[in-house]
């Protein structure tokens, strides 16, 4: 999951002007969103190719990119610098 995220946050932050982009909010938003969305833990090859086509599909994009999104708005309200 935290790969996923990771590849979907730059694209999110980059068409906000609003929310710092400093490391600390971006790790913020991160932690966020990691904790709302369930974990997918895969230890095979084959567990990885399963989660890999998990991640081509549609709505789990649209699902890691609502939690981003309600993790800056989180981290707008309240940042820790």
């Amino acid at each position: 999951m935290e790969k996923a995220v990771f590849n979907i946050i730059d694209n999110v932050l980059s068409k906000r002007d609003d929310i710092c982009k400093c490391d600390k909010c971006k790790l913020d938003i991160i932690a966020i969103v990691l904790n709302n969305l369930p974990p997918k833990y895969v230890v095979t090859e084959k567990g990885e190719l399963y989660s890999r086509v998990d991640e081509m599909e549609v709505q789990f994009g649209a699902d890691i990119i609502k939690e981003i999104v309600k993790a800056i708005d989180i981290v707008l309200k309240s940042p820790r610098h």
